[in-house]
């Protein structure tokens, strides 16, 4: 580890002295290209050196001990001994996780897509409810939340709502938020005060770039309708919805908010984009072995990851076992203790992972 160490330090040397260069500064490109590169090392960097800056206090603290006679000194020196070791640990431990493999798709902006399941009209309220739950985050983030395609149903809910979501590092932040999520309540047409269970299944899809997929144009079947509303009245009389088949995959998207054919038909393919480059993800993650895959986890929608539990005041994690008694907040948007644990779960299983495959 710390010779690779030692090699990230030296490049960030480099990096920094070309930053400075006249050359780099007046190529706005390659300044741009080098900037980054810069960033994106610098916090290991800061934590190696003062990883090393540990080490040198402890081996003084050390030599203090065998040489000190005052009693006062050396009680001084294993307090400050004791100190020095704990924080070498924590920040070896903090670059550890650093130089742990970085997901490509963390920087993406998301598609996200979620579906009422199982549990009727309910299903879709909870739908809905769930969908502006991930929007009063994404506020709270400065995140741009832009809806590709909607669904309603009958009662006010969503059977189904599709929106892309932009912004910092959003698919790094919601990535663990694919699968089912299961909600039991009292529904308001319960008579008799019955808690029922139902089901919404969410999906989160990084945004396939063209350079991430290439789409050939005689592989798309592309129709057009008019678009409806709730119940299936129509709403729109000039066929500006667009359905996209894309033929060898049998993959369909629809799309209908906008009233331009145009942007319904741009708005479709950022969908059916983003679906074909799960789908290679999924393949490239099936070739992996075993252990691999239960290390990450299969993100499989079918999974069922997390039961609300309004009676309860209740959100249980099923992956990770955490129950948070804060279910209100949780629906105002405040995820954050959720992911926060998440993360902290899956990069210690990772971590676990690598110091297996490296021993």
């Amino acid at each position: 580890m710390f010779e690779r160490l030692n090699q990230i330090e030296s490049r960030y040397d480099e990096l920094t002295q070309a930053l400075a260069s006249p050359d780099i500064v007046n190529d706005s490109s390659r300044y741009q290209k080098t900037a980054k590169a810069h960033s994106e090392i610098s916090e290991v960097v800061e934590k190696y050196r003062e990883f090393k800056d540990l080490t040198r206090g402890i081996a003084e603290s050390r030599a203090m001990l065998t040489d000190e006679k005052d009693p006062e000194m050396l009680a001084y020196a294993r307090e400050e001994l004791d100190r020095l070791e704990s924080r070498a640990r924590a920040i070896e431990q903090e670059i550890k996780l650093l130089l742990l493999p970085k997901d490509p798709n963390d920087e993406k902006n998301v598609i996200l897509e979620i579906r009422a399941g199982t549990g009727g009209d309910e299903a879709t309220l909870f739908a809905a409810e769930m969908f502006r739950m991930y929007t009063r985050y994404a506020e709270t983030q400065r995140w741009k939340v832009e809806v590709l395609s909607t669904s309603e149903s009958s009662v006010g809910g969503l059977k189904e709502v599709i929106a892309i979501i932009e912004g910092k590092r959003v698919f790094s932040q919601l990535k663990y938020e694919s699968g089912v999520h299961r909600v039991q309540r009292v529904p308001a047409t319960e008579q008799q005060g019955r808690v029922h269970t139902s089901a919404v299944t969410v999906a989160v899809l990084p945004e396939a770039e063209d350079v991430d997929v290439k789409i050939e144009a005689k592989d798309l079947r592309i129709d057009t309708f008019c678009s409806s509303g709730p119940g299936g009245q129509s709403v729109n009389t000039t066929y500006s919805a667009v359905r996209i088949t894309h033929l060898p995959t049998n993959t369909v998207v629809s799309c209908q908010d906008e009233k331009s054919q145009i942007k319904n038909r741009e708005k479709g393919m950022r969908v059916l984009r983003s679906r074909l480059y799960e789908m290679e993800m999924q393949k490239q993650q099936d070739a992996l072995a075993k252990e691999r895959k239960a290390m990450v986890g299969s993100g499989d929608r079918s999974e069922k990851i997390r039961t609300y539990n309004f009676p309860q005041n209740r959100v249980t994690d099923h992956r990770i076992g955490l129950t948070i008694h804060q279910l209100e907040q949780v629906m105002d948007g405040k995820l954050q203790p959720l992911f926060e644990a998440l993360e902290a779960h899956y990069q210690e299983e990772k971590l676990k992972h690598e110091t297996t495959a490296t021993a």
